[in-house]
């Protein structure tokens, strides 16, 4: 950094600041079925791999499905980890972890004072771990995803290619 104008600082850091709140912003857009919201986010031709599953487009962000509402219905939620960001002139490469925590209803032997379960539960699990890869693209309208490959952390390779992706200064997947 230390060749570079103040203006390119600047947008370095402006680039940085609209990813990580692009990345924030898909939890609570999935966890309130805003698909309008989410929507936002995506290039007109981005693609979502889920690794035997694509989906592209506007239904990407649908969040109508009996199976996606019923699960929402039971409390899940989505967190995302800090991202690692690789910005590349008008393209950007980010790596994250996504867990899908759910509500438990197994009693906790110990039980964290001050910090009541909801009801009816004792805490919640994790019920899914994912490595999320986000390739983005400056627009016009800012940065949009044109893809995110997301594979399951199961001690398979893929979501370790996924991951090797924040290690690779060229943003490559293996």
């Amino acid at each position: 950094m230390a060749n570079k104008t103040l203006e390119e600082r600047i947008r370095a850091i402006e680039d940085r600041l609209e990813i990580y709140n692009l990345i924030a912003a898909h939890p609570p857009s999935a966890d309130t079925a805003s698909g309008e919201f989410a929507a936002s986010f995506w290039a007109d031709d981005g693609v979502f791999d889920q690794g035997g599953t694509q989906r592209s487009g506007r239904e990407i962000a649908n969040f109508t499905s009996p199976q996606f509402q019923a699960a929402l219905q039971r409390g899940i939620a989505h967190f995302v980890g800090l991202p690692h960001i690789r910005v590349m002139g008008d393209k950007a490469v980010v790596t994250s972890y996504l867990q899908v925590l759910s509500p438990d209803q197994v009693a906790s032997p110990d039980p964290l004072p001050a910090h009541p379960p909801p009801q009816g539960y004792q805490g919640y699990r994790v019920h899914r771990l994912s490595a999320n890869r986000w390739d983005l693209v400056r627009t016009p309208q800012g940065w949009k995803i044109a893809r995110r490959t997301l594979r399951l952390i199961e001690g398979k390779d893929a979501s370790r290619e996924v991951l090797r992706s924040a290690t690779d200064p060229t943003g490559a997947l293996p």
